[in-house]
């Protein structure tokens, strides 16, 4: 077998080991080609398989802009999409405005102040038409911080097995919703402290019937399994860890599955079934933003803070600390990213060089450049990771400009699509639809019959 051809049966062996992918299947077994389960997709990659959207827009002119949605509020978590629904998250200021209460983190800075109470809703949207179905207020409170001018109260993306969405607000609760928006339980772990009171923003991972949360701040951090039928806590182990934003994946390695949750003072893998650390490796920065991504028995990771950091670990026969040992594959310290996560797309690794329009294209196995890096003209700070199908990549920047590369052996800008609104969150790509949650609407975008 080739190696191309083992990238591909790994892949679709990821299908049913990745956080995000569901345990029950709608029927024939091809949900991943319709569905996009978690903020980086059924493989947990940012890859859809099967996902053919295309390839240009307008805003201004409705080209292929089937419909857009105003939401309430203010959120960046990512569109999560199953059958005919998409759901997405939300906080949305209350009552009378209350005086400025600014954060009083040490190092605090370009912060947003406490200025009212917030509703945090989870809303449903139908596919075919973008009509609010459903919002459902699953807290009232004051917060107890603000965050980033960049950042929102609604950063954490929800994941669903089909049956029930999973919506985490961090500091204000993990909620189970079903399909119709009725609450089915609820999770609370108290008030999180992010460096710099920045905000938060880690989604939480499913696989089968267990729900992983992270939760690293300033505070005593933890990695926490859920039984995603009662909500009930499995396992909760404590992290030598400060603040990061990074969400956890899950996937199997020698017949078991795996728990990987970036950090500063070390990447780990956590038995699933007990929480017991299998492996550690040092190396990344502080401030860990962007989430790892596996594939072929291999783990990516990156950062980019006060310095510059991506690894590529080997997951067999790794156990114990294996920083500076073979298992891992190699490193790299420049270009590497800082709030987009990186995307593994067949036998190549994406990543921009910290939220600017660099993209860079790696072999993953080697490290080596393939062919290196592409300046996106047009593309300014990008916060959004990028999301691939069909031979393109999409990736999308603050201005709402999304531009669209070729997966070829030498990648080529095809369009630039610009829309009028900011965007923060990462793009879902469900079939041939393709949705962007801007800062006042949610948009799908999918080809229009002539």
């Amino acid at each position: 077998m080739t190696h191309i051809k083992k990238l591909l049966v790994s892949a679709f062996v990821v299908l049913c080991l990745v956080a995000a992918r569901a345990a029950a299947a709608d029927g024939d077994g091809r949900a991943e080609l319709r569905n996009w389960p978690a903020w980086r997709g059924p493989l947990g990659t940012g890859v859809a398989p099967g996902g053919d959207p295309p390839v240009e827009w307008s805003d201004r002119d409705g080209t292929n802009i089937r419909w857009k949605t105003a939401l309430p509020g203010r959120g960046h978590s990512t569109p999560i999409v199953w059958g005919d629904r998409v759901f997405v998250t939300a906080a949305v200021p209350i009552g009378k405005a209350l005086p400025p209460r600014y954060s009083q983190a040490p190092g605090a800075h370009d912060n947003v102040p406490v200025t009212h109470r917030h509703e945090f809703l989870a809303i449903a949207l139908d596919r075919a038409t973008g009509q609010i179905l459903w919002r459902t207020a699953l807290r009232e409170a004051l917060p107890h911080e603000g965050h980033h001018n960049t950042g929102s109260l609604a950063s954490n993306s929800a994941v669903t097995d089909g049956q029930h969405v999973y919506v985490f607000f961090g500091s204000y609760g993990l909620y189970c919703l079903d399909f119709e928006g009725v609450e089915r339980w609820r999770a609370d772990f108290g008030l999180m402290q992010p460096l710099h009171g920045h905000g938060e923003g880690s989604s939480p991972a499913l696989y089968g019937d267990t729900l992983i949360i992270n939760w690293d701040h300033e505070g005593k951090s933890f990695v926490a399994a859920l039984d995603k039928a009662s909500g009930h806590e499995r396992w909760r182990v404590a992290r030598d860890e400060v603040t990061s934003w990074a969400s956890p994946i899950v996937v199997e390695h020698a017949g078991r599955p795996q728990v990987i949750v970036s950090g500063t003072n070390r990447m780990r893998g956590y038995d699933l079934a007990t929480g017991a650390v299998v492996w550690e490796c040092g190396g990344l920065s502080s401030n860990v933003v962007a989430s790892p991504v596996y594939g072929d028995g291999m783990v990516f990771a990156g950062s980019s803070y006060e310095k510059r950091a991506l690894l590529a670990l080997r997951l067999e026969g790794a156990r114990g600390d294996i920083t500076g040992t073979n298992k891992v594959a190699w490193t790299r310290n420049r270009s590497t990213p800082y709030v987009p996560s990186p995307l593994l797309y067949g036998d190549s690794l994406y990543f921009l060089g910290h939220y600017q329009g660099m993209l860079t294209r790696v072999d993953a196995r080697t490290g080596k450049d393939r062919p290196g890096t592409l300046r996106l003209a047009g593309i300014e700070d990008v916060y959004a990771s990028p999301v691939a199908a069909a031979g393109r990549l999409f990736v999308t920047d603050r201005n709402g400009t999304t531009v669209v590369v070729s997966h070829a052996e030498k990648p080529k800008v095809m369009a630039e699509n610009r829309l009028e609104d900011r965007v923060n969150a990462s793009a879902s790509i469900a079939g041939r639809e393709l949705f962007l949650r801007g800062e006042r609407y949610l948009y799908c975008i999918a080809n229009q019959l002539r």
